[in-house]
């Protein structure tokens, strides 16, 4: 039988409305924060591969889902390649110093070592019964994004810094090396289980028009490329990024996640790739007709058009779970 996620992104398929939520597994949910609160050190948690594994599980035992995204987080990457990463509560990840000629030069086999328990994680998950006929997502951050904070050492939240440019030989082996590692890290998870991969650019929106062609639409057509050939769909999501447009036509992913932000209608008239999201992740912070009426505004909007629904963004903290029940329900049942 053909996953309703796969069957959209590949076949185009448009008489149902694949569901899924990004950060759909975590904080909002009672179970997660059980773990979590035992397990402090988040790094050490995604790499707890029997608890990065029920927390995977968790949404779909309450939910009826069409996929599973594995837990873990992108900067996992950079913390493979030995650049120190640290989750500080209200503040959000504080990367350390790195050696540039260490990144150069690091081992391939010791990389695919330090993220093995999320590659036993996917083929453990993979193996679940909740995931039959469901699709498993694994993903990476788009280079941009990494070459971000590996500089910038946290969120940069409105703006990078004025002199983050300064150094070119630096952005130029950084993001070199992201090629090779990102790369091996998707491999990596496709060979254990992982059926569609999602890039996560969550900083496209800081870079002008003239800059996207050299840290956003290259290095991640570089990585797109490399996914079509095993044979598993990609799904981009540029957030922030105003020209969706002239994103696909340069990066050429299967499917578009689209933020909040941006107009569904234009994307409905540009675009032919199947889309994902959009709905703003607040709205779940209202009641349920609010939810009903905003759901039914993309639903109605991308009707003939192959679209998985999902939020702009990821599931909010403060979110009620009966509240993702009910959108869940009303898509399934649209």
């Amino acid at each position: 039988m053909i996953n309703p996620l796969h069957d959209c992104i590949i076949n185009k398929n448009t008489t149902n409305n694949p569901i899924w939520f990004m950060r759909q597994a975590g904080r909002y949910l009672p179970e997660f924060q059980k773990i979590r609160k035992l397990n402090p050190n988040f790094i050490n948690l995604c790499l707890n591969q029997n608890l990065a594994s029920e927390i995977t599980l968790q949404p779909l035992r309450r939910f009826d889902l069409s996929a599973a995204i594995i837990f873990s987080d992108i900067l996992m990457v950079p913390y493979a390649l030995d650049q120190k990463v640290n989750f500080k509560k209200n503040f959000g990840p504080e990367l350390e110093d790195f050696n540039i000629k260490n990144l150069i030069e690091f081992n391939k086999k010791e990389f695919i070592e330090k993220l093995k328990p999320i590659y036993n994680c996917i083929k453990k998950t993979k193996s679940n019964n909740l995931l039959r006929n469901k699709n498993l997502i694994g993903f990476i951050g788009a280079p941009w994004t990494l070459l971000v904070y590996m500089i910038n050492k946290k969120s940069p939240k409105k703006e990078i810094s004025k002199n983050f440019f300064n150094n070119k030989d630096l952005i130029n082996n950084i993001l070199k090396v992201l090629d090779k590692f990102l790369k091996i890290h998707v491999e990596n998870q496709i060979n254990n289980g992982a059926d569609i991969i999602q890039i996560f650019d969550s900083w496209a929106g800081l870079l002008d028009e003239k800059d996207l062609y050299k840290y956003v639409y290259n290095p991640t057509l570089s990585i797109v490329n490399f996914i079509k050939k095993k044979n598993v769909p990609v799904i981009c999501f540029p957030r922030g990024i105003k020209n969706y447009k002239n994103y696909i036509e340069c990066v050429k992913p299967d499917a578009i996640c689209i933020d909040y932000e941006v107009d569904p209608l234009l994307i409905k008239k540009e675009i032919t790739i199947p889309v994902q999201g959009g709905l703003n992740p607040n709205i779940l912070l209202s009641d349920k007709e609010n939810v009903k009426k905003e759901a039914l505004k993309y639903l109605d909007i991308f009707k003939d058009h192959p679209y998985i629904f999902n939020l702009g963004h990821g599931v909010l903290p403060e979110t009620n779970p009966m509240m993702i029940d009910y959108l869940v329900k009303f898509v399934n049942d649209y």
